[in-house]
C-alpha cells in the first residue's frame, strides 16, 4: 500500500481516539478522567486502532512503530484503569474480610498512577500524530458525554430464588476448587514478600505474563462456576459465607487482570525495545514505577485476599465435614519416612481438616510429618520381629557353619531371604559394617541384630503388609486413599513417581 493511502486511512480511523486524547490532555485533574464511559471509549477506540495498525505491520515500520506503541499504551492503561474503577465501585458489594492494608486507598493511588500515564500518553500521541501529518480535532469532546452521576441505592430483587438440593455439596465444590487455586498461586504469593531490588527478577520468573494469564483464567472460571450454580439460589441465604467467598474470588480475579496488563506492558513495551531508529518511542512509564505497582499493589493484595479466603474455606469445610475412616497399606518403602509423611500432611493441611492416623492402638496427628514419623518405631519393631520369626521358621541360624564369621553368616541369611522374596535388597553388593552389632549372645540373636541394623540403615527392607487407619473428613480421606493406591509417590525402591492428576497440588 502507498504511504499516502495508509496515512489517509489512519487519519480517518484515528480521529475519535485523537479526540479523546485531546480531551484528557486538557483535563485539569485526574478525577476528570476517572470516568467509566470515558475510559471505556478510550479502550474501545485504542483496541480497534491497534488491530488496524497491526494488520498493516505498523509495529515493524520505523515511521509508524512509535504511534502504534502509544496506541498500545493507551489500550493497556485504559484497560487497567477500567479494572481499577470496577474494583472501586464493587468494594462495598464484595464483603471482603479485613486485611492489614488499606485496599481502598491503595486502589485509588494505583488508579491515580494509571490515569496519569494515560494523560502523559495522550500528550505524546498528539505530538506523534502531528509529526505523522494526522489531523487532530480542534475542539474538546463535550464533557457531558463523559460523566457518570450515579443515583444511590440498588434495584429491588424480584426474581425468584432457585432451590438447591444440597448446600454442603455446593460449599465443598467451591471451597475445594479455591484451595486448589491457592496451591497454583504459590509462586505469586511468595513474590509478594520479596524486597524491591528483586522485583525485576520475580516478574521475569514467578510473576510472568504467561503465569498470570493462566491463573487469571482459572479464577475467572471459578467465578463463572459460582455465578452458574450458586447465584440466584437459596444457598447464599443458607450459608452467608458463600457471598463472602465470591467477593474474594472476584477481587483476586480483577487484581490478576491488572497484574497481567501491567506485566504485559512491562515485558512488551518497557523492557523490549523493538526499534533502534533515532525517532523511536521511549516507554511512557519508567520500569521501576511499573514494577512497584505490579508488586506493591496487584501481587501484594492478591496474596492478602487469597490468604484470608483460604482460612475462610477451611472453616467452611469444617462445618460440612462428614467424618469417616479408611484403612490403607503402610508405605512399603521404609514406612512413613519423609516423602509419604510430608505428602499426607500436605493433603490434610490443604483442606484444613483434623485427621488422625491410628495404628496398633496408637494415635498420630496426620497433619504433622514429625507425628507420622513416630509410627516408624512400631513399623520397624514389627519388621524386626517378623525377620526374627522368619529366620527361626526357615531354620537359617541352624544351617550356618558356626566357624564362619558373623558377616558371612548374615550375608548368607539375607541372600536366602531375598531369594525367597522375603525382603528387598537396596544395597548390592551388600556392604556390612566392620564392627558387629552384638559380640555376646546366641547365633540367632547376633543374626537378628545384624539384620535389624541393615534394616535401620536402609540397606534392606521387608513388606509385612501392615495397614494404618485414617479418621477424619471423607474428602481428605479420599485423597489419602488415592495417594496410598499410588504408592505414596514412590516405587518400591523409593524413587519418585508421578501422582494422579487429582493430587498434582502436592507437587508444588
Amino acid at each position: 500500500m502507498i504511504d499516502k493511502e495508509f496515512r489517509e486511512l489512519i487519519a480517518k480511523r484515528a480521529m475519535t481516539l485523537l479526540g479523546l486524547a485531546k480531551h484528557i490532555s486538557q483535563c485539569l485533574s485526574s478525577k476528570e478522567v476517572m470516568i467509566r464511559p470515558l475510559i471505556g471509549a478510550l479502550l474501545s477506540q485504542s483496541t480497534q486502532l491497534e488491530e488496524l495498525l497491526d494488520f498493516y505491520g505498523a509495529g515493524s515500520n520505523c515511521q509508524w512503530c512509535g504511534f502504534r506503541s502509544l496506541t498500545a499504551a493507551i489500550k493497556h492503561f485504559s484497560d487497567a484503569s477500567y479494572e481499577l474503577l470496577h474494583i472501586r465501585y464493587s468494594l462495598p458489594l464484595y464483603r471482603l474480610l479485613p486485611i492489614e492494608k488499606d485496599f481502598g486507598k491503595a486502589t485509588e493511588e494505583t488508579l491515580e498512577f494509571t490515569v496519569n500515564v494515560l494523560k502523559q500518553t495522550a500528550n505524546q500521541i498528539l505530538i506523534k500524530a502531528e509529526q505523522l501529518g494526522l489531523p487532530v480535532p480542534s475542539q474538546r469532546l463535550r464533557e457531558e458525554s463523559y460523566t457518570e452521576d450515579l443515583p444511590p441505592g440498588r434495584l429491588e430483587h424480584h426474581c425468584q430464588t432457585r432451590t438447591i438440593e444440597t448446600v454442603a455439596e455446593t460449599v465443598t465444590l467451591l471451597t475445594t476448587a479455591f484451595l486448589n487455586l491457592v496451591v497454583e498461586s504459590e509462586d505469586i504469593r511468595k513474590a509478594s514478600r520479596v524486597k524491591s531490588e528483586k522485583f525485576a527478577t520475580y516478574v521475569k520468573d514467578s510473576v510472568s505474563e504467561e503465569k498470570l494469564r493462566s491463573l487469571e483464567l482459572r479464577f475467572h472460571n471459578l467465578q463463572s462456576l459460582y455465578d452458574t450454580y450458586v447465584s440466584g439460589t437459596e444457598a447464599a441465604m443458607l450459608d452467608t459465607d458463600l457471598p463472602v467467598l465470591r467477593g474474594h474470588i472476584s477481587v483476586v480475579f480483577h487484581l490478576l487482570r491488572t497484574a497481567t496488563l501491567f506485566v504485559h506492558h512491562y515485558e512488551r513495551h518497557v523492557k523490549k525495545q523493538q526499534c533502534d531508529s533515532v525517532g523511536r518511542q521511549e516507554p511512557v512509564v519508567r520500569a521501576e514505577l511499573l514494577l512497584d505497582v505490579i508488586m506493591k499493589y496487584s501481587v501484594t493484595h492478591i496474596n492478602l485476599y487469597i490468604d484470608c479466603a483460604e482460612h475462610l474455606c477451611h472453616e467452611m469445610l469444617k462445618r460440612y465435614a462428614e467424618v469417616g475412616e479408611v484403612e490403607v497399606a503402610v508405605p512399603p518403602y521404609r514406612g512413613f519416612h519423609v516423602r509419604p509423611s510430608t505428602l499426607i500432611a500436605k493433603i490434610v493441611l490443604h483442606y484444613g481438616s483434623t485427621v488422625q492416623m491410628e495404628m496398633d492402638g496408637e494415635v498420630y496427628d496426620a497433619s504433622s510429618p514429625l507425628g507420622l514419623f513416630r509410627a516408624n518405631e512400631k513399623i520397624n519393631a514389627k519388621k524386626r520381629k517378623w525377620l526374627a520369626e522368619e529366620v527361626v521358621r526357615l531354620k537359617l541360624a541352624q544351617q550356618q557353619n558356626i566357624q564362619n564369621d558373623i558377616n558371612t553368616v548374615v550375608r548368607e541369611v539375607v541372600v536366602t531371604l531375598a531369594g525367597r522374596s522375603k525382603l528387598m535388597l537396596y544395597d548390592q553388593p551388600l556392604q556390612l559394617p566392620e564392627e558387629p552389632a552384638r559380640t555376646e549372645g546366641t547365633l540367632l540373636e547376633k543374626i537378628v541384630d545384624e539384620v535389624a541394623r541393615l534394616l535401620a540403615m536402609g540397606k534392606i527392607d521387608v513388606d509385612t503388609k501392615m495397614t494404618a487407619k485414617f479418621i477424619g473428613d471423607k474428602r481428605v480421606l479420599a485423597d489419602i486413599k488415592l495417594l496410598a493406591e499410588s504408592g505414596y509417590g514412590e516405587d518400591k525402591f523409593g524413587n519418585n513417581i508421578p501422582l494422579p492428576e487429582k493430587l498434582t497440588y502436592l507437587r508444588r
